[in-house]
């Protein structure tokens, strides 16, 4: 699981900041989380591919999470994109899209699909073989998610000198990878606890951006191996924090500390300060494992 930061900074691009965006790599999907103004620069800077996303996450419909997303859509058919591309987003998002390719007379050719959120309840929003991806209900200015992406469990990994022993024919092996015993060609039952080794613990990352410090998150980020939280300000301004319901350092590590996290990722930072070092000084007052995000910058998992 690797984490790319494409921009991690509040309110409106820099010439060396960029708002929020990042690419989850987590078994062979690359999910897009927001889309900022510039993200299409930011992914090409970063060297990833378009073609590779096939999944859009947008939390909410302000600008600085989703001014982007017409711009990539819109390159995404220049560059002759042939799969499917699917955005989830709050209900609106495709009347937005829709509206701007309809005035411009620039539909792309390519299927596009829109799974609008609308539920205050977290909800599964996707789901294969291999992952599965919540919805986290946050408490903003207007309606907002968060993103739970979970790994599920791996296949058990052979041992193959046990099966080797045991003469086990590999026309078995899947089926004991999937946990089943196997009973031999004298009726003796091999546990499938002698044939494999557990598979690894499954990840999981948590992406909250834009809310007030919100203790309903608690339960449904429990023990999250990564959490991204946003950290507009610092304590000094907790009472603009509240006004323009938004989280300060302090708040985002007191989430990390109740929901047991393993790594806290400090991000969606105000420019007004003169150092993003403050917000994990301040962070680490109250919980220890504390990463800062920037853009560019790429947390292997």
């Amino acid at each position: 699981m690797n984490l790319t930061i494409l921009g991690c900074y509040a309110a409106t691009p820099r010439t060396f900041t960029n708002p929020t965006s990042q690419v989850l790599e987590i078994r062979n999907h690359l999910f897009l989380i927001d889309c900022g103004e510039g993200t299409q620069v930011q992914l090409r800077k970063n060297k990833i591919k378009f073609s590779a996303i096939n999944h859009i996450f947008i939390s909410h419909l302000h600008g600085d999470h989703f001014y982007g997303l017409i711009g990539l859509i819109s390159t995404f058919n220049l560059l002759n994109r042939k799969n499917d591309l699917v955005v989830y987003g709050p209900k609106g998002v495709e009347e937005i899209i829709k509206l701007q390719f309809k005035l411009s007379n620039s539909w792309p050719q390519y299927d596009l699909k829109f799974v609008e959120l609308t539920s205050n309840e977290s909800e599964t929003i996707f789901e294969d073989n291999k992952v599965i991806v919540k919805t986290i209900p946050l408490k903003h200015r207007i309606y907002t998610n968060g993103f739970l992406f979970q790994e599920k469990t791996k296949e058990r990994k052979l041992n193959v000198s046990a099966v080797q022993n045991y003469k086990i024919d590999t026309c078995y092996f899947q089926n004991i990878k999937n946990g089943k015993d196997i009973v031999l060609d004298n009726g003796t039952t091999i546990p499938n606890s002698a044939l494999t080794f557990d598979p690894e613990k499954p990840k999981s990352y948590a992406f909250c951006s834009d809310t007030i410090y919100n203790e309903d998150i608690i339960p449904i980020i429990k023990d999250v191996d990564f959490l991204y939280h946003e950290t507009t300000f610092l304590e000094s301004e907790s009472e603009l924090a509240k006004k323009t319901m938004h989280s300060t350092a302090k708040g985002a590590a007191n989430i990390a500390k109740l929901a047991n996290c393993n790594q806290l990722i400090l991000g969606h930072y105000s420019t007004r300060y003169e150092s993003i070092e403050l917000f994990k000084q301040e962070a680490k007052t109250i919980f220890e494992n504390v990463l800062l995000a920037d853009d560019g910058k790429v947390f292997e998992f």
